[in-house]
């Protein structure tokens, strides 16, 4: 089994990153750089749930996205790409059934839908759903700036997170891949939801106010329509301005959310939301992954992926891996 760790960058204007690069991963947990794949701005990565294949973002004004072979060395070849109708693409998703790949455009302000071939290339775009509107910070919501696309367990829905109208957009996803608007859920205002990500087995959901620095719990109230149940700040740090909380991951009873600003990993108690420890993860950790008790960071303005073992204190050892303007670590274990 090859255990590998993918980090994606920001390139040319946006960062100092040239493409992927792909990191074996020992049992230890150590990093050793294996192979490099050169590609414009790859700031979001995902993997199709069952082909050797990955997606990437290409965050650029025209938007794009390309397709990816994985080789077991962790090489990666282009099989395909499209553009995706918007700019600046900062988040994808690939619908549990491998037919549809979901793709947030955050400048454009839009959510588009692909349909998949059987080798996982994107065949068409078959939905582009254009957000409206703003929100009360206006140097960040001045429009709609979709930044997360979130399949539905069954794949029958998508909801579409937009910073930029502090709301929750909720689209029924056809056999054919079109979408047809299903619910609109409002956020507090200047929350600027960045993401969300729902509980197993619960009707809760968590979502990260990036521009609030919150965390907010929601309740799936019908399939597609959330309410407010609680927020709570970010991190047990004092306050800081700026505080842009990135990405949130679930693991058994724990959530952890970055936070960029105070530069830390914070670990949550699901059961009361409350915070429990501030971990410190390098400069600007615009993402991260957990696995086998080890996290990885995209500390992306320390020019590294960064890792650290899972603690109570939250005081582990930081180890660094020099790569370019990292935007995201994306582990996968192949045969």
């Amino acid at each position: 089994m090859a255990e590998l760790v993918f980090a994606g960058c920001y390139t040319g204007e946006a960062g100092n990153g040239t493409g992927i690069t792909t990191f074996s991963r020992a049992t230890t947990g150590e990093l050793t750089e294996v192979a490099h794949l050169p590609l414009t701005s790859p700031s979001w990565l995902t993997r199709h749930p069952s082909l050797p294949v990955l997606y990437a973002a290409n965050e650029t004004a025209t938007g794009g996205v390309t397709a990816l072979s994985v080789d077991p060395s962790g090489a990666l070849s282009v099989l395909g790409s499209a553009e995706t109708g918007g700019a600046h693409p900062c988040h994808l998703a690939v619908t549990p059934d491998g037919r549809f790949l979901l793709c947030a455009n955050y400048t454009g302000g839009s959510l588009a839908v692909f349909s998949l071939s059987a080798s996982g290339i994107p065949e068409a775009r078959t939905a582009l759903v254009q957000h409206s509107g703003s929100g009360p910070r206006s140097d960040r919501q001045e429009a709609a700036h979709v930044h997360m696309a979130v399949p539905s367990p069954d794949g029958s829905l998508v909801s579409a997170v937009d910073l930029g109208t502090d709301e929750i957009r909720s689209y029924t996803l056809s056999p054919s891949g079109s979408l047809e608007p299903l619910a609109v859920s409002s956020l507090p205002p200047g929350t600027g939801p960045r993401q969300l990500v729902r509980r197993p087995g619960t009707d809760l959901a968590y979502v990260v106010g990036e521009l609030a620095g919150t965390l907010v719990t929601v309740r799936e109230t019908s399939p597609g329509a959330f309410e407010v149940v609680s927020s709570t700040p970010s991190t047990l740090s004092a306050p800081q301005v700026p505080n842009l909380v990135a990405h949130l991951e679930l693991a058994g009873e724990r959530l952890y959310l970055s936070n960029r600003g105070p530069d830390c990993v914070t670990e949550f108690a699901l059961d009361d939301a409350a915070a429990v420890a501030d971990q410190p993860c390098g400069a600007g950790p615009r993402h991260f992954a957990l696995v086998d008790g080890t996290c990885y960071v995209a500390a992306q303005l320390d020019d590294a992926i960064t890792a650290f073992t899972l603690t109570a204190s939250g005081d582990a050892e930081l180890r660094h891996y020099p790569t370019g303007s990292p935007t995201f670590v994306l582990p996968v274990s192949l045969p």
